[in-house]
């Protein structure tokens, strides 16, 4: 393994590490808040530590999918306890694992919150939390692939690493400028959100710290009912961007290069809004009793299923209190997520097109043993490595969902809490039911569950793909300088 290349990547990581810390500084000034000096603090040494660490050049250029994996999981932890520092030291947070729960769940776009008064939190905090989601929605190796030179044609495994989905396609034949265009239309989207969200007549603040929740699809609002307290105008907005940023971005790239029929016959985008059209129907009819009129029943039921199914968690209401039919649905929707290649999390629903195929001819062949069917997705033959990689998938999958609420079922919890929380962690959604749900949050658990559920926002961020756990990573001492900082962070 090539340990140089992974040191040099994560010392790039906290150089801009330094530079996102430092909105938060400028809010800060702006408001003319104390805690803005953990955010320079913190700041500071995070240029510190890259700026030397980068100094010694790394030996060869070269890395494969083995260091890909490792540097974007090293990477994601670095930001993550780095970025908990500031909260931590504000004094706003009880604890650092509070604090480090809190970033994780941003920096995966989770959402999910151990606060019980967001409200009471500081501007720089708030501002923080939301632009978490920003930064871990497209990936900030992705970015780091934009803007600067790495590996020439092997850099496509950092790619690889961080997309989200059973595969990753190049938008152009460079990975670098398939970087910058993601971000590009990245950014443009963002901005779009944040002026329409103004001419709503929210502040600059609101309509910054929500787009950012919207684009990540992570869900963070700054307000203690979410985005109830908003008007119906403004939630719609939202409800609209938190489904755009749930496609699919090539089919972006195809409407960007005028390829417009190509875009419309984006497999994977007509199932992605066929399932929300058809669940937002189901919802509407089953609570249409709840509301005043057919319209506002519609609008809370798209609000909600846009908000699960692209994994964003804002609520306009308490979804805890609708009928079971309606809480089953939206339970269902945690579990498929997003479009591949989006912002969103959850299991994909390319991945679950697929293994409905494969279901299908595998039950035709019991009759037709003698037939051979081939699994058409986007127009293409799926082969038998993807096959393959999405079966281990759901075998992870299961894996660390079934632990995972075996784990924390020892606080003692509700069953309906225990499976949701895992759900709605390990799925990046956010808010679960029962004493996880919109109204309540994670702040029941006890120390050692919020580990295990940090360790499953991580996991389905990263799709399960954990290169820390290999022992080959741990036999060099090349990385062990950056490991002070990490452990004295931690306590």
């Amino acid at each position: 393994m090539n340990y140089s290349i992974i040191r040099y990547l994560l010392c790039r990581v906290l150089e801009f590490q330094a530079m996102f810390l430092a909105l938060p500084c400028i809010a800060a000034l702006i408001y003319r808040e104390r805690a803005g000096w953990a955010y320079a603090a913190v700041l500071a040494g995070c240029l510190l530590v890259g700026t030397l660490g980068k100094m010694k050049k790394p030996g060869s250029n070269v890395f494969y999918a083995r260091e890909g994996f490792a540097a974007v999981s090293l990477s994601w932890i670095v930001l993550s306890v780095t970025g908990a520092l500031p909260l931590y030291l504000s004094g706003e947070f009880s604890s650092y694992t509070d604090a480090l729960f809190e970033t994780i769940s941003g920096l995966t776009t989770t959402g999910a919150s151990i606060l019980g008064d967001v409200e009471a939190l500081s501007q720089c905090n708030l501002f923080w939390r939301s632009f978490t989601h920003w930064i871990g929605g497209m990936g900030v190796l992705v970015l780091i692939m934009a803007v600067l030179p790495l590996a020439g044609g092997y850099n496509m495994h950092l790619m690889r690493a961080e997309s989200p989905g059973p595969t990753v396609g190049k938008l152009v034949p460079r990975v670098k400028n398939t970087a910058r265009n993601l971000y590009k239309m990245y950014i443009v989207l963002t901005i779009i959100e944040i002026i329409l969200l103004l001419i709503t007549g929210m502040s600059v603040f609101e309509s910054m710290t929500l787009s950012f929740g919207t684009a990540g699809t992570g869900g963070f609002g700054v307000l203690n009912d979410s985005i109830g307290s908003y008007r119906m105008i403004s939630q719609a907005i939202i409800t609209i961007f938190m489904i755009l940023f749930g496609i699919n971005f090539n089919a972006y790239y195809l409407l960007w290069q005028k390829k417009y029929l190509q875009a419309l016959h984006h497999e994977e985008m007509r199932y992605y809004l066929g399932i929300i059209l058809g669940a937002v129907l189901l919802i509407t009819i089953n609570i249409r009793g709840s509301f005043q009129s057919v319209l506002d029943a519609f609008h809370h039921a798209a609000f909600q299923v846009a908000s699960i199914i692209t994994t964003t968690g804002y609520s306009t209401a308490d979804f805890n209190q609708w009928p079971e039919f309606s809480k089953f649905v939206l339970v269902l929707l945690m579990f498929i997520g997003a479009c591949a290649g989006s912002t969103g999390g959850g299991i994909k629903v390319s991945r679950v097109v697929i293994m409905l195929k494969l279901v299908k001819n595998e039950l035709s062949y019991l009759i037709h043993p003698k037939r051979v069917r081939q699994i058409h997705f986007e127009k293409h033959v799926v082969n038998k490595d993807v096959l393959r990689s999405i079966s281990v998938f759901f075998i992870a999958y299961a894996i660390i969902y079934g632990l995972s609420v075996l784990l924390i079922s020892l606080d003692e919890l509700d069953f309906t809490t225990n499976f949701t929380a895992v759900a709605a962690t390990l799925n990046n959604i956010g808010p679960g039911l029962g004493q996880v749900g919109p109204a309540e949050n994670f702040s029941v658990y006890s120390q050692p569950a919020k580990y295990v559920l940090m360790f499953d926002m991580l996991a389905g961020r990263l799709e399960h793909q954990i290169p820390l756990l290999q022992k080959s990573l741990w036999e060099s001492r090349e990385l062990l300088p950056l490991f002070p900082l990490w452990i004295s962070a931690v306590h």
